[in-house]
Protein backbone atom coordinates (compact mmCIF):
# COMPACT_ATOMS: atom_id res chain seq x y z
CA UNK A 1 0.00 0.00 0.00
CA UNK A 2 10.61 5.52 -0.78
CA UNK A 3 9.92 8.76 0.31
CA UNK A 4 7.16 10.53 2.00
CA UNK A 5 6.23 8.10 4.77
CA UNK A 6 6.25 9.82 8.12
CA UNK A 7 4.81 10.05 11.56
CA UNK A 8 4.48 6.36 12.46
CA UNK A 9 6.30 3.88 14.63
CA UNK A 10 9.85 3.45 13.35
CA UNK A 11 10.52 0.38 11.28
CA UNK A 12 6.97 -0.52 10.22
CA UNK A 13 7.60 0.15 6.53
CA UNK A 14 11.10 -1.34 6.48
CA UNK A 15 9.97 -4.47 8.30
CA UNK A 16 7.20 -5.04 5.79
CA UNK A 17 9.39 -4.32 2.77
CA UNK A 18 12.00 -6.82 3.95
CA UNK A 19 9.28 -9.50 4.25
CA UNK A 20 8.60 -9.38 0.48
CA UNK A 21 10.80 -11.78 -1.46
CA UNK A 22 12.08 -10.21 -4.66
CA UNK A 23 12.80 -12.62 -7.50
CA UNK A 24 16.09 -11.67 -9.18
CA UNK A 25 15.44 -13.91 -12.23
CA UNK A 26 12.64 -11.62 -13.42
CA UNK A 27 12.82 -7.85 -13.69
CA UNK A 28 9.04 -7.77 -14.11
CA UNK A 29 8.30 -9.74 -10.95
CA UNK A 30 10.91 -7.70 -9.07
CA UNK A 31 9.17 -4.49 -10.13
CA UNK A 32 5.81 -5.94 -9.11
CA UNK A 33 7.14 -6.95 -5.69
CA UNK A 34 8.72 -3.53 -5.17
CA UNK A 35 5.54 -1.68 -6.09
CA UNK A 36 3.43 -4.03 -4.00
CA UNK A 37 5.65 -3.50 -0.93
CA UNK A 38 5.68 0.25 -1.43
CA UNK A 39 1.90 0.41 -1.85
CA UNK A 40 1.11 -1.71 1.19
CA UNK A 41 3.63 0.20 3.30
CA UNK A 42 1.70 3.35 2.35
CA UNK A 43 -1.56 1.80 3.56
CA UNK A 44 0.09 0.72 6.82
CA UNK A 45 1.33 4.25 7.40
CA UNK A 46 -2.09 5.70 6.56
CA UNK A 47 -3.85 3.26 8.89
CA UNK A 48 -1.55 4.08 11.80
CA UNK A 49 -1.72 7.84 11.30
CA UNK A 50 -5.52 8.00 11.31
CA UNK A 51 -5.97 5.52 14.18
CA UNK A 52 -7.43 6.52 17.50
CA UNK A 53 -4.81 4.26 19.08
CA UNK A 54 -2.56 1.39 18.02
CA UNK A 55 -1.63 -1.89 19.69
CA UNK A 56 1.27 -4.07 18.62
CA UNK A 57 0.28 -7.71 17.95
CA UNK A 58 2.29 -10.72 16.75
CA UNK A 59 3.21 -10.14 13.12
CA UNK A 60 1.73 -6.66 12.87
CA UNK A 61 -0.46 -4.15 14.69
CA UNK A 62 -4.05 -3.35 15.55
CA UNK A 63 -5.89 -0.05 15.30
CA UNK A 64 -8.80 0.99 17.50
CA UNK A 65 -11.09 4.00 17.58
CA UNK A 66 -13.67 4.22 20.33
CA UNK A 67 -15.46 7.06 18.53
CA UNK A 68 -16.50 4.65 15.78
CA UNK A 69 -16.90 1.16 17.29
CA UNK A 70 -19.12 0.07 14.41
CA UNK A 71 -16.45 0.83 11.80
CA UNK A 72 -14.57 -2.29 10.77
CA UNK A 73 -11.82 -0.29 9.06
CA UNK A 74 -11.09 1.73 12.20
CA UNK A 75 -11.01 -1.32 14.50
CA UNK A 76 -8.98 -4.16 13.03
CA UNK A 77 -5.72 -6.10 12.94
CA UNK A 78 -3.12 -5.72 10.19
CA UNK A 79 -0.68 -8.64 9.86
CA UNK A 80 2.06 -9.48 7.37
CA UNK A 81 4.33 -12.00 9.10
CA UNK A 82 4.17 -15.08 11.31
CA UNK A 83 3.41 -18.77 10.85
CA UNK A 84 0.71 -19.40 13.45
CA UNK A 85 -2.86 -18.54 12.50
CA UNK A 86 -3.91 -19.47 16.02
CA UNK A 87 -1.85 -16.58 17.39
CA UNK A 88 -3.58 -14.18 15.00
CA UNK A 89 -7.03 -15.50 15.95
CA UNK A 90 -6.21 -15.16 19.65
CA UNK A 91 -4.92 -11.62 19.16
CA UNK A 92 -8.10 -10.65 17.30
CA UNK A 93 -10.28 -11.96 20.13
CA UNK A 94 -8.18 -10.19 22.76
CA UNK A 95 -7.72 -6.81 21.08
CA UNK A 96 -11.25 -6.58 19.64
CA UNK A 97 -12.98 -7.89 22.77
CA UNK A 98 -16.09 -5.81 23.31
CA UNK A 99 -16.53 -5.05 19.61
CA UNK A 100 -19.26 -6.74 17.57
CA UNK A 101 -16.85 -7.80 14.81
CA UNK A 102 -13.43 -9.25 14.12
CA UNK A 103 -11.46 -8.02 11.09
CA UNK A 104 -7.95 -9.18 10.25
CA UNK A 105 -6.14 -7.90 7.18
CA UNK A 106 -3.26 -10.13 6.08
CA UNK A 107 -1.05 -8.16 3.72
CA UNK A 108 1.02 -11.05 2.41
CA UNK A 109 -0.39 -13.40 -0.23
CA UNK A 110 1.38 -16.56 0.92
CA UNK A 111 0.44 -15.95 4.53
CA UNK A 112 -3.15 -15.11 3.68
CA UNK A 113 -3.63 -18.32 1.73
CA UNK A 114 -1.96 -20.31 4.50
CA UNK A 115 -4.16 -18.75 7.19
CA UNK A 116 -7.43 -19.15 5.27
CA UNK A 117 -8.41 -22.67 6.48
CA UNK A 118 -7.98 -21.79 10.17
CA UNK A 119 -9.85 -18.51 9.86
CA UNK A 120 -12.69 -20.04 7.87
CA UNK A 121 -12.99 -22.85 10.44
CA UNK A 122 -13.31 -20.14 13.11
CA UNK A 123 -16.28 -18.59 11.30
CA UNK A 124 -14.54 -15.86 9.33
CA UNK A 125 -15.40 -14.98 5.73
CA UNK A 126 -12.43 -14.58 3.39
CA UNK A 127 -11.96 -11.85 0.78
CA UNK A 128 -8.99 -11.53 -1.58
CA UNK A 129 -7.99 -8.06 -2.71
CA UNK A 130 -5.76 -6.76 -5.48
CA UNK A 131 -3.15 -4.06 -5.21
CA UNK A 132 -3.32 -2.36 -8.62
CA UNK A 133 -0.67 0.08 -9.88
CA UNK A 134 -1.19 2.62 -12.66
CA UNK A 135 0.94 1.83 -15.72
CA UNK A 136 -0.77 4.08 -18.27
CA UNK A 137 -0.25 7.63 -19.48
CA UNK A 138 -1.59 10.36 -17.23
CA UNK A 139 -4.45 12.22 -18.95
CA UNK A 140 -3.95 15.88 -19.87
CA UNK A 141 -7.50 16.60 -20.98
CA UNK A 142 -9.49 15.49 -17.91
CA UNK A 143 -12.66 17.40 -17.14
CA UNK A 144 -12.60 19.38 -13.89
CA UNK A 145 -14.28 17.82 -10.86
CA UNK A 146 -15.42 19.24 -7.56
CA UNK A 147 -13.21 19.44 -4.47
CA UNK A 148 -15.52 18.36 -1.66
CA UNK A 149 -15.45 19.17 2.04
CA UNK A 150 -16.90 16.99 4.78
CA UNK A 151 -20.16 18.93 5.23
CA UNK A 152 -20.89 18.43 1.54
CA UNK A 153 -19.98 14.75 1.72
CA UNK A 154 -21.88 13.66 4.82
CA UNK A 155 -25.42 13.54 3.36
CA UNK A 156 -24.21 11.51 0.38
CA UNK A 157 -22.19 9.20 2.62
CA UNK A 158 -25.21 8.55 4.83
CA UNK A 159 -27.40 7.86 1.80
CA UNK A 160 -24.80 5.52 0.28
CA UNK A 161 -24.37 3.52 3.47
CA UNK A 162 -28.15 3.31 3.92
CA UNK A 163 -28.37 1.95 0.37
CA UNK A 164 -25.64 -0.61 1.12
CA UNK A 165 -26.80 -1.52 4.67
CA UNK A 166 -30.60 -1.15 4.76
CA UNK A 167 -30.88 -3.00 8.10
CA UNK A 168 -28.25 -0.95 9.96
CA UNK A 169 -29.24 1.37 12.79
CA UNK A 170 -29.08 5.13 12.30
CA UNK A 171 -26.20 5.28 14.78
CA UNK A 172 -24.11 2.84 12.74
CA UNK A 173 -24.88 4.72 9.51
CA UNK A 174 -23.82 7.99 11.15
CA UNK A 175 -20.58 6.43 12.42
CA UNK A 176 -19.73 5.08 8.97
CA UNK A 177 -20.29 8.50 7.44
CA UNK A 178 -18.48 10.55 10.09
CA UNK A 179 -15.41 8.30 10.23
CA UNK A 180 -14.24 10.16 7.12
CA UNK A 181 -13.02 12.84 9.53
CA UNK A 182 -10.28 10.46 10.67
CA UNK A 183 -8.91 10.08 7.14
CA UNK A 184 -7.76 13.69 7.13
CA UNK A 185 -4.89 12.62 9.41
CA UNK A 186 -3.86 9.64 7.30
CA UNK A 187 -1.57 11.29 4.74
CA UNK A 188 0.23 14.55 4.08
CA UNK A 189 -2.40 15.41 1.46
CA UNK A 190 -5.96 14.07 1.67
CA UNK A 191 -8.64 15.15 -0.78
CA UNK A 192 -12.26 14.27 -1.52
CA UNK A 193 -13.42 14.67 -5.11
CA UNK A 194 -16.80 14.37 -6.77
CA UNK A 195 -18.83 14.61 -9.97
CA UNK A 196 -22.35 16.02 -9.96
CA UNK A 197 -25.30 15.54 -12.27
CA UNK A 198 -26.77 18.45 -14.18
CA UNK A 199 -29.28 19.04 -11.38
CA UNK A 200 -26.51 19.22 -8.77
CA UNK A 201 -26.76 15.78 -7.20
CA UNK A 202 -23.45 14.15 -6.27
CA UNK A 203 -23.24 11.15 -8.62
CA UNK A 204 -19.75 9.80 -7.92
CA UNK A 205 -17.08 10.45 -5.32
CA UNK A 206 -13.59 9.21 -4.38
CA UNK A 207 -10.64 9.97 -2.10
CA UNK A 208 -7.07 10.81 -3.09
CA UNK A 209 -4.17 10.50 -0.62
CA UNK A 210 -0.58 11.57 -1.23
CA UNK A 211 2.69 11.24 0.65
CA UNK A 212 5.71 12.46 -1.26
CA UNK A 213 5.94 10.57 -4.55
CA UNK A 214 3.20 8.02 -3.77
CA UNK A 215 -0.52 8.52 -4.40
CA UNK A 216 -3.44 6.28 -3.51
CA UNK A 217 -6.91 6.55 -5.05
CA UNK A 218 -9.49 5.06 -2.71
CA UNK A 219 -13.18 4.55 -2.05
CA UNK A 220 -14.56 5.25 -5.53
CA UNK A 221 -18.34 5.10 -5.24
CA UNK A 222 -21.18 5.75 -7.69
CA UNK A 223 -24.79 5.67 -6.53
CA UNK A 224 -26.93 2.92 -8.03
CA UNK A 225 -29.14 5.22 -10.08
CA UNK A 226 -26.13 7.07 -11.52
CA UNK A 227 -24.20 4.06 -12.79
CA UNK A 228 -23.53 3.44 -16.46
CA UNK A 229 -23.39 7.16 -17.32
CA UNK A 230 -19.63 7.74 -17.32
CA UNK A 231 -19.41 9.54 -13.97
CA UNK A 232 -16.82 7.14 -12.50
CA UNK A 233 -14.62 7.36 -15.61
CA UNK A 234 -14.77 11.17 -15.55
CA UNK A 235 -13.79 11.18 -11.88
CA UNK A 236 -10.98 8.65 -12.27
CA UNK A 237 -9.45 10.54 -15.19
CA UNK A 238 -9.47 13.71 -13.09
CA UNK A 239 -7.84 11.91 -10.16
CA UNK A 240 -5.14 10.48 -12.42
CA UNK A 241 -4.47 13.94 -13.85
CA UNK A 242 -4.14 15.22 -10.27
CA UNK A 243 -1.72 12.39 -9.48
CA UNK A 244 0.51 13.14 -12.49
CA UNK A 245 4.13 13.39 -11.42
CA UNK A 246 3.82 10.70 -8.75
CA UNK A 247 6.31 7.86 -8.97
CA UNK A 248 3.63 5.40 -7.87
CA UNK A 249 -0.16 5.57 -8.12
CA UNK A 250 -2.16 2.65 -6.76
CA UNK A 251 -5.55 1.51 -5.57
CA UNK A 252 -7.09 -1.53 -3.90
CA UNK A 253 -9.81 -3.62 -5.54
CA UNK A 254 -11.82 -6.73 -4.74
CA UNK A 255 -10.26 -9.59 -6.70
CA UNK A 256 -13.68 -11.14 -7.36
CA UNK A 257 -15.69 -8.06 -8.38
CA UNK A 258 -16.10 -6.25 -11.69
CA UNK A 259 -14.52 -2.86 -10.80
CA UNK A 260 -11.06 -4.40 -11.18
CA UNK A 261 -11.78 -4.79 -14.90
CA UNK A 262 -12.81 -1.13 -15.12
CA UNK A 263 -9.53 -0.13 -13.46
CA UNK A 264 -7.54 -2.29 -15.86
CA UNK A 265 -9.16 -0.53 -18.81
CA UNK A 266 -8.00 2.77 -17.30
CA UNK A 267 -4.38 1.53 -17.18
CA UNK A 268 -4.04 -0.14 -13.76
CA UNK A 269 -2.28 -3.48 -13.44
CA UNK A 270 -2.45 -5.98 -10.53
CA UNK A 271 0.89 -6.38 -8.74
CA UNK A 272 -0.11 -8.54 -5.75
CA UNK A 273 -2.81 -9.86 -3.45
CA UNK A 274 -3.81 -9.13 0.13
CA UNK A 275 -6.42 -10.93 2.22
CA UNK A 276 -9.17 -9.89 4.63
CA UNK A 277 -10.87 -12.12 7.18
CA UNK A 278 -14.10 -10.90 8.77
CA UNK A 279 -16.39 -12.30 11.43
CA UNK A 280 -19.40 -10.09 12.12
Amino acid sequence: MTGGFGGTEAGSQDDFTRSVELTPDSARSAAFAHDFARSVAFTHDFTRRKAGRTVEVPGGFAVLNDRYPGSYDDNKLVIWSGDDPGAALKAADQVLAGYAHRLVNVDDDRLGRAYAPAFEAAGYTHETNLVMVFRGAFPHDAAPVEHLDLPALLPTLRAGWRETLPEATDDVIDQLARRMEERLRGADTVGFRGVRTEDGELAARADIYRNGAVTQIEDLYTGDRHRGRGHARTLMRALLAEAAGSELVFLLADADDWPKDFYERLGFEPVGHTHSFLRA
